[in-house]
């Protein structure tokens, strides 16, 4: 490794800790306001500008990380998922940092942040080797693309901070009608959603850590060129212990957890390609860790998470949180349109002649711009405001993830070598 990778790693190290401390300050700054014994403006203003400084310290180092990776690579740091969804996590801080200083709500730190160190550390799951680029990356425009998506989709990412902190403080618990309830309900589901995504990080590094190995040979069939059908047995590892197996498969090894020293079943036929059982494998192990964490939550609070955080969020204007989820949707939507769709479109008929071909990609980033199109036309032409323009911000954003994460590892397509 030479010293521009080297040196790269400990600047993303520090840029983690310092991401995960800039946190505990801001939550400080919002939790401890209601036991500080003297004036709990200045213990929020004083804590929040100790959170803001070592975010913006955290940042740079997270900038240093971008570029020593950048020049001991020699091409731009975003061409996997463990690159993009780093350098997503340094444009996100840049997002939040530029509202911040526009509006300077400490709250935003305490749910930016977070949102931060999550992608972060699921930027951890995947292998960080410096891979060379394929030919279809080796162009100007992956730098041009990329990044200019990335800054629109952290925008969306801050937006949809601000906006899960409204619905969290309209929401009152006094009230038992059947509106209350149904907004209860939904909100709550958006926080277990962003702990059975805490869950999966749990899992995988805690099994990482511990030396976990199972390892498969599985069959696969093909037709060639000439009709003739071909078999090839292909290994498989996983890294979590497999309650699922792939299918067609036979076990080669596999460490014992808890007494289980054989897959409880096998993949279903038609998830036959290739990892398809192991994606499984780790979609039941997030849901089932995610839940777990929630209910150990739950134990220890007694309440719903949403009705833990909510009285800490008193004295915050809806109002103002609406707003800046606007405008940093605002903010973003030009940004993700030309780098998503007009960009793409360029670069795509560089590299395969056409502008558009209906890749799953495309069709998901065609679907986030029509979303985020529908939430500005709706929110400037019908009025829509408060909780609903909040609830469209959430969704939006749960869309990006799906256009970045589940069409990149789940479907097939142009795009699944790359992180975008």
């Amino acid at each position: 490794m030479n010293q521009w990778l080297a040196f790269s790693e400990n600047a993303f190290l520090a840029a983690f800790f310092l991401y995960c401390a800039s946190f505990i300050v801001y939550a400080v700054a919002v939790a401890g306001k209601k036991w500080s014994n003297r004036d709990p403006e200045a213990h929020v203003k004083r804590w929040g500008k100790i959170g803001f400084i070592l975010a913006v310290v955290g940042w740079i180092a997270h900038l240093a990380f971008f570029f020593t990776r950048w020049k001991g690579a020699g091409h731009i740091p975003t061409s996997n998922m463990y690159e993009f969804m780093t350098f997503l996590g340094m444009a996100i801080m840049l997002a939040f940092i530029i509202v911040y200083l526009i509006y300077r709500k400490v709250m935003l730190g305490a749910f930016a942040l977070p949102l931060v160190v999550i992608i972060i550390a699921y930027a951890s799951v995947f292998p960080s080797e410096v891979q060379p680029l394929i030919p279809a990356l080796n162009s100007i425009w992956l730098s041009i693309h990329v990044t200019t998506a990335a800054l629109g989709e952290a925008f969306f990412a801050v937006g949809f901070a601000a906006a899960l902190v409204h619905l969290i403080r309209v929401l009152d618990y006094s009230r038992t009608d059947k509106a209350a309830r149904r907004s209860q309900k939904w909100t709550e589901l958006v926080l277990v959603f962003i702990v059975i995504v805490i869950g999966f990080l749990v899992s995988v590094f805690g099994f990482r850590a511990a030396g976990y190995e199972a390892q498969f040979s599985q069959e696969k069939f093909r037709i060639d060129d000439a009709g003739q059908e071909q078999t090839t047995v292909e290994r498989v590892e996983y890294t979590l212990p497999p309650i699922v197996a792939p299918y067609n498969s036979e076990t080669l090894e596999m460490d014992s957890f808890i007494g289980m020293d054989k897959p409880l079943f096998e993949a279903p036929s038609w998830m036959n390609g290739v990892n398809a059982g192991r994606k499984l494998n780790t979609i039941i192990w997030s849901i089932l860790s995610g839940l777990i964490l929630y209910a150990l939550i739950r134990l220890i609070a007694r309440k719903p998470i949403a009705a833990v955080i909510r009285p800490h969020l008193e004295g915050i204007d809806p109002d103002d949180l609406d707003e800046i989820a606007y405008r940093a949707i605002a903010i973003g939507f030009p940004v993700f349109t030309l780098g998503a769709l007009i960009f793409a479109m360029i670069w795509a008929q560089i590299a395969w002649s056409r502008f558009w071909g209906w890749d799953p990609k495309e069709v998901w980033a065609l679907i986030t711009w029509l979303f985020y199109s529908a939430y500005l036309h709706l929110r400037l032409s019908r009025g829509w405001q408060g909780t609903r323009s909040a609830w469209l911000a959430v969704i939006g954003f749960i869309v990006v993830l799906f256009t970045l994460i589940g069409v990149n590892l789940v479907i097939a397509g142009l795009h699944s070598y790359a992180g975008v």
